[in-house]
This record gives structure tokens, sequence and C-alpha cells, in this order.
């Protein structure tokens, strides 16, 4: 028999694979005997390329993170929308796999967000943004952008349009005239909020 063009496995189409099955099913039907069969292999041929299921894990992490696009247009003097961008960017993808959010909680891999800190922290530099708010910001920010992308993957796929469920006008009616009046969307909503804590930044000594 001929021997293939290109090996069956690589650590790749592994977590390409891994990665759809926790997507279509949920991270409870991940297991390395349901991805080898899904692979059409058997399971030791996993091992040559991955020790155990949790490094597999590791990898699905990161490549959604590394799937997150960066915005292109890096302007000091719109530095904000910068990072409004780079947040709903992250949200987005996040939601794409909202599935293996308890994956992200598990194994972000912050090493892989090192250069785009690096971008950002030169941004705020060029921006005027003072030296001893950097960290504040970058922190800050990458915080509400991460809890608040998986708090929303976690809930049920049709709860996530609701910002505040179960309002009763009878037992809480201002938050009832509150919600009536809010035009946003949950996404909108998440921007300005973002660009509120962001402003906000300029007026700390």
């Amino acid at each position: 028999m001929p021997r293939p063009a290109q090996p069956l496995l690589s650590p790749a189409s592994i977590v390409a694979a891994a990665l759809a099955i926790i997507d279509a099913e949920g991270l409870e039907a991940f297991s390395l005997k349901r991805l080898a069969r899904d692979m059409e292999v058997q399971a030791p041929s996993l091992y040559h390329h991955f020790p155990d299921k949790a490094s597999i894990l590791e990898e699905v992490a990161r490549a959604i993170v590394l799937e997150t696009p960066r915005p292109r247009r890096r302007d000091p003097e719109d530095w904000i929308e910068y990072l409004v961008t780079q947040s709903l960017n992250f949200r987005r993808t996040v939601l794409r796999h909202a599935n293996a959010a308890p994956v992200l909680l598990q194994f972000m891999p912050r090493e892989v967000l090192a250069p785009v800190y690096e971008v950002s922290a030169r941004l705020l530099a060029d921006a005027g943004v003072p030296t001893h708010l950097q960290v504040l910001v970058l922190d800050a920010l990458d915080r509400f952008t991460l809890g608040a992308a998986l708090t929303e993957a976690m809930k049920r796929p049709g709860t996530r349009r609701e910002i505040f469920p179960h309002v009763d006008p009878a037992e809480e009616p201002a938050m009832a005239r509150a919600m009536a009046a809010n035009r946003l969307t949950p996404e909108s909503l998440w921007a300005e909020s973002i660009r509120t804590f962001l402003r906000g930044i300029v007026d700390v000594e």
C-alpha cells in the first residue's frame, strides 16, 4: 500500500476535531475515545501528539484565543475605539465557541495574549495615557472582557439576548421602566460599558 501523502494525524487536526465536538455537543461529549472515533483512528494514536486529554484542551483554548481578530487600525487619537473593538472581537469569538467556555476558564493561555498587551500598551503611551495608569487599563479591560464573555457564553442559548431576565413589573417597577427604556442590544451595551470605563480613565489622577 502506498504511503499517505500526509500524516493522518497532526496536532492541528486533533485540536480542530476536538473543538468541533465541543462546539457541536458540549464539553461533556468530548473524550479521547470519542475524538479517536471521529477521526477514524485508534485512541493510542492520539498519544503520539498529546500526552493526555488536558493537553488537548489547553490547545483548544489557545486556538480559540488565536482565532480572535485584532483591530488593524491603531490611531492614538482613537485609542478608545481600538480597545472597544478588541474587546468586542474577543466577545464574539467566545460566543462562537460558547460550549468551550469552561475550557477557557480552566486553560486560558495568558502567554498568547502577551503580544496583544504590548501593542495595547504602546498605543496607550502614544495616546498620552500616563504610564502609571496603563496596567490599570489593560488589567481591568482583560478582566471585564473575559468575565463578561464567559458569563454570557455559559448562559443557555435562548437567554443570551436577555440582559436582566425575570423582571417582574409588579415587584420591580423601577427595573421594568429601565428595561423598557433601554435601546441597546447586549453587544452594543457591552461596547458602551467599555467606552464609559475608558473615558473615565482620563479623569483619574
